[in-house]
């Protein structure tokens, strides 16, 4: 393997890493928003009933502010030359939901409708991070 091959894979890899990141930064602030917006109806839509001051502040702390602030971490993480413990909290973040449902599935069993294609989504992305860290 020539020396310019070894070094096209690592920038193609950091090239899907990139793309990874900006996805999940559109994905959760576009989620985000759409929770800031339309609270009810994302509410109703995962299955969660708000009710009171508390319950919509939890709902805003964990959807507006967690993935909101996920969004701008993966932002923060895709900038060029950041180093990769940025892309590592992000990919924690991002496959901390799915783990978390793992264990209401044992309960409770796997989730329905848009939640497990949420859970998926989840877990592939935080899944393709990790795979495309960069080689210490």
């Amino acid at each position: 393997m020539s020396v310019q091959a070894v070094a096209v894979a690592p920038s193609r890899k950091q090239a899907w890493q990139h793309r990874v990141l900006h996805l999940i930064a559109t994905a959760y602030g576009l989620s985000a928003v759409a929770c800031l917006l339309f609270a009810d109806e994302m509410a109703a839509g995962m299955g969660i009933f708000l009710n009171g001051v508390n319950g919509y502040s939890q709902f805003y702390a964990s959807h507006v502010g967690v993935w909101g602030a996920t969004a701008l971490l993966a932002l923060f993480a895709a900038r060029q030359g950041e180093p990769p413990v940025f892309s590592d909290i992000t990919a924690m973040l991002v496959l901390a939901q799915p783990a978390g449902r793992l264990f209401a599935a044992i309960s409770f069993g796997l989730p329905q409708g848009f939640v497990l294609f949420m859970c998926v989504m989840e877990l592939l992305a935080g899944l393709a991070l990790l795979l495309l860290r960069p080689a210490r």
